[in-house]
């Protein structure tokens, strides 16, 4: 869908804000032995974000960092402890029980495991149908067997069958059927592929590029895999620890990484040297993460960071605009490596006489 053009069912425009979360803060009492408090996992601290309508907006950072704590507070399941979450130029964190579910509707979610989030005892068709009837849709079964079809099964072979009689892949396209049945706005993608096979993952994103572009869906893809998530997404956004630490355009970010996090996390791609054309062995961010339960004062990275220095310790970075819409959380960004236009003469050579 070109940009500018409508959705095709008469929704926003591509490139129109959608969703705007601001400072989000999401803390868990944790209890010890005995049910004695035993401290606050600081899942988000303050974190901000937008996604626009028809785009696709890619979370990525290390286990634990807070990438699905934000998917669900996203959807107030269960809500932030503070901070706003405007869908549609409505604040959810304001919306009472009815009034949330009724929003929920234009928001679904597709998760990392495609068995559990099916209910075992139930035939594909019945599956498809549960939001529909949720929501007191008619002529469901016309529809069960056009959403089945959108997403490559065959509605008179796999409408009858459980979920174990099912692939993998096949019980993630059920899934996905479910969760676009309501034509919703936004998808949010919780690992939604890192449970599959390379060639199935393939498929899969596939199905999610061509939905994007017939249904004018946004997502919000949330994953650890730094190379699927290039291929997929508009933005990034790279957390640290319950932190933002990098947003910006996917290609500017991947080619010219500003903090040291993500330049890290890069790092430990495999993949091929540059320079000599062979494997390049991966070199992931020194020292362990620290934890939620405790982080360090100042910036979260700063305990593993080369560029760290005294000011780290004691002033925590605010994401600071670097470039057009590229903006990093660093006292010590990485300066942009300088870029030679394709255009540009070729430098004169000069000999001495």
């Amino acid at each position: 869908m070109e940009k500018g053009a409508a959705r095709p069912d008469g929704g926003r425009r591509r490139g129109e804000e959608l969703l705007v979360a601001r400072d989000l803060v999401q803390e868990f009492p944790v209890r010890a032995a005995g049910g004695v408090r035993g401290g606050t996992v600081h899942a988000l601290s303050g974190v901000s974000f937008d996604i626009r309508a028809g785009e696709t907006l890619g979370v990525v950072g290390e286990t634990g960092s807070g990438k699905s704590t934000l998917a669900r507070s996203v959807i107030q399941a269960p809500p932030p402890r503070s901070g706003s979450v405007v869908f549609e130029g409505t604040d959810l964190t304001r919306l009472r029980r009815r009034a949330l579910v009724r929003a929920r509707r234009q928001m679904q979610m597709v998760y990392q495991d495609p068995f559990g989030s099916l209910n075992p005892r139930w035939r594909v068709g019945e599956l498809v149908e549960e939001p529909l009837r949720g929501y007191g849709e008619r002529n469901r079964g016309p529809r069960v067997r056009e959403l089945l079809d959108m997403v490559g099964l065959d509605p008179s072979v796999h409408a009858g069958r459980r979920p174990h009689e099912l692939s993998g892949g096949q019980c993630q396209r059920v899934a996905i059927a479910r969760a676009i049945a309501l034509n919703p706005a936004l998808v949010i993608c919780d690992e939604a592929v890192s449970s599959l096979d390379v060639l199935i993952q393939s498929q899969v994103l596939n199905l999610f590029e061509r939905l994007r572009r017939e249904l004018g869906l946004s997502y919000l893809f949330i994953s650890h895999d730094l190379a699927l998530v290039k291929q997929v997404s508009d933005r990034v956004a790279v957390m640290h620890l319950g932190q933002l630490a990098e947003v910006g355009p996917a290609e500017a970010l991947y080619r010219g990484p500003r903090h040291p996090y993500t330049a890290a996390l890069l790092d430990s791609i495999p993949g091929l040297d540059a320079r000599t054309g062979r494997p390049r062995r991966p070199a992931p961010p020194a020292g362990e993460p620290p934890s939620p339960l405790d982080p360090p004062s100042g910036c979260r990275f700063r305990t593993r960071c080369p560029r760290a220095r005294e000011r780290c310790a004691v002033e925590e970075p605010v994401l600071v605009e670097r470039a057009p819409e590229h903006r990093v959380a660093c006292h010590f960004p990485i300066d942009p490596v300088p870029t030679v236009p394709t255009d540009a003469p070729a430098p004169v050579e000069r000999t001495t006489p």
